[in-house]
């Protein structure tokens, strides 16, 4: 029987269908985890402040062979560590619905100026104004992983020109153009809307600097969806007071939480959530579904789905 670490909230979820499987089910910090084959880092052992433990039992078992988290993003050194023990790493990729309806979402509610109708509102005034369009706008979208695609699919539907940025093409990204990543500096000046939705590493931290700030069109809008290292917070403040871009929406930021003398908490020209555009309610099922097909794989000995590269 194959061991599985788990939490006990996976377990009363997942019950029924594990009880089909030849598996034994090992309840995080309740059952011994010794000889533990897989693990699930599921949406629940987060939110439950398991964290440290799940990772800290997963990093110390010599008998681990695969571990499926439900990230975003892979760029925390525990992953490595894992990789770097032997252990295969998969993700679940079910965050690009919520994070792509938070960039639609947000972009909107700034080029409509929807805090003037909340204002009005308020104040018991019927006032009206006169708002932007993201039909016919440019989006520059890059990154084109399952979140990224996500945001490209649903811009298009607003009557959106998407230019899309990969490293590797595929050949059925769903943009209208794409560019490799040195071709940039060289696209932005034509993008009303920047998304980025890139995954972070040594090469593409800071990418966003005053040289790639300073290309920006007039009047255009920054997505931070990915991670706060990639960019240069000071140059994106400068530029902002400078003109250009017009607005930085991110839901990130460098330091999480930015300390409490941050610019970013109150700059006018700055829309900041905590982290919170893949928080959807739907991606704990889609996220349990792919563990289990994922492991119906490895059971069979089939090859998994979305399993992360080794760096380098």
């Amino acid at each position: 029987m194959t061991r599985i670490l788990l939490t006990q909230n996976d377990v009363d979820e997942l019950g029924p269908a594990l009880a089909e499987l030849p598996v034994t089910p090992v309840v995080l910090g309740v059952d011994d985890p010794e000889g533990i084959e897989v693990a699930w880092g599921s949406n629940a052992m987060y939110l439950g402040g398991h964290g440290r433990k799940f990772f800290g039992t997963a990093v110390h078992s010599p008998t681990l062979k695969w571990v499926q988290v439900s990230n975003a993003g892979t760029d925390d050194p525990v992953f490595a560590r894992l990789m770097a023990n032997g252990v295969t790493l998969t993700t679940s990729h079910v965050t690009g619905p919520p994070i792509a309806e938070y960039t639609l979402r947000a972009v909107l509610d700034w080029f409509q100026r929807a805090d003037k109708w909340r204002e009005t509102i308020a104040e018991r005034q019927w006032k009206g104004h006169q708002f932007r369009e993201v039909f016919g706008t440019t989006w520059l979208v890059i990154g084109l992983g399952a979140i990224g695609s996500a945001v490209a699919e649903r811009a298009q539907s607003f009557g959106t020109h998407v230019i899309g940025v990969r490293r590797t093409p595929t050949g059925d990204e769903p943009v209208h153009e794409l560019v490799a990543p040195a071709d940039v500096l060289g696209v932005l000046p034509r993008a009303d809307v920047v998304v980025l939705a890139l995954p972070f590493g040594n090469d593409t931290a800071g990418m966003v600097d005053a040289e790639f700030l300073g290309a920006m069109k007039a009047g255009s809008v920054l997505v931070n969806v990915a991670r706060g290292p990639l960019v240069d917070e000071a140059a994106l403040l400068a530029a902002l007071d400078a003109g250009t871009p017009d607005a930085a929406l991110l839901d990130v930021a460098a330091t999480e939480p930015p300390a409490d003398d941050s610019p970013l908490w109150d700059h006018p020209k700055v829309v900041l959530t905590p982290h919170s555009s893949a928080l959807g309610f739907n991606r704990h099922e889609r996220a349990a579904a792919f563990f289990l097909e994922n492991l119906r794989r490895y059971l069979a000995g089939e090859p998994l789905r979305n399993v992360v590269p080794a760096a380098g």
